[in-house]
């Protein structure tokens, strides 16, 4: 498929193209995932969410929540991780609201998950409290109403920025509160509590000027020994694609993949049927991991 530009809107893995993480690549350019340039995150339109003037109790039905379906992944910048969610590097351990005000501290980034949600993002300033972005809004909340009867965890080292010191990272997040719709310039959850922690432009909305080489790589652990891999132009793509991912679960991400590898495979046989003179097919992106 070569180079191309970039898609305004999401495609399955069956139609994405892929690049191999070791940096190899014999075909005519890089290949790239997709961006979410003009997409809107759909973090705030769960069916879990409480609806516009109204909260959720803080004793609501604690939602589902399943630790095996987890997408475990990396984020690179060029060739550095400034990113990791993994079994082996960080603790996915998930706690019920009441348990995790024991363990937060001023500053802290809280991210709270479901089966089959988009994970929700949030600060906690102190004081049982949280800023978080929701439905178009930046919000000062309770952390067990922000909760809406989901699990959740304190995910501090996932990103690898410096993050800013205690004190700015509760004024970042409390200026900016009562902010709505197009004064907003993060386009979610997640992207909105990151900066307020990390202070970096390549949060917001527009923060990268996506042009030339894809300088970001996804990388989703398939398994120990062959990961996945999509290249993007921006942080806030990658982040996009991350959250979708979170959102479908590891076993649907599998079955995707495993689709994209299959039609791979048919296009394979098509093409050596056809003889020399067919175009180019495209190459697996499995690959073992460094």
């Amino acid at each position: 498929m070569g180079n191309q530009m970039d898609r305004l809107s999401h495609l399955s893995y069956a139609e994405v193209p892929t690049v191999d993480p070791n940096g190899v690549d014999t075909d005519d350019g890089p290949r790239i995932g997709v961006s979410y340039i003009f997409s809107s995150d759909d973090d705030e339109l769960e069916d879990g969410c409480a609806v516009e003037g109204g909260e959720t109790h803080a004793n609501e039905e604690e939602k589902n929540y399943d630790q095996r379906d987890e997408v475990e992944c990396a984020v690179y910048h060029r060739e550095e991780c400034i990113y990791e969610k993994s079994a082996k590097c960080a603790n996915l351990e998930v706690y019920s609201p009441e348990n995790l005000l024991n363990k937060c501290k001023a500053g802290d980034l809280v991210e709270f998950v479901a089966t089959n949600q988009y994970p929700h993002w949030a600060v906690y300033v102190g004081d049982f409290q949280v800023v978080h972005l929701h439905r178009a809004e930046v919000k000062n909340s309770f952390l067990t109403d922000a909760s809406q009867g989901r699990r959740c965890r304190i995910v501090n080292d996932w990103y690898k920025f410096k993050p800013l010191c205690t004190e700015v990272v509760v004024q970042n997040a409390m200026e900016q509160v009562g902010l709505k719709d197009r004064e907003l310039s993060w386009r979610n959850s997640e992207s909105f509590a990151a900066w307020c922690r990390f202070g970096k432009r390549e949060f917001k909305m527009g923060g990268e000027i996506r042009i030339g080489k894809q300088p970001y790589r996804l990388k989703v652990f398939v398994s120990d020994k062959h990961s996945h891999v999509l290249e993007f132009q921006s942080l806030e793509d990658v982040i996009m694609e991350k959250r979708r991912n979170d959102h479908l679960g590891r076993t649907a991400v599998l079955r995707e993949l495993a689709a994209h590898f299959r039609g791979m495979e048919e296009r394979e046989s098509v093409e050596t049927y056809r003889g020399p003179h067919a175009c180019p097919t495209e190459r697996r992106s499995w690959a073992h991991q460094k």
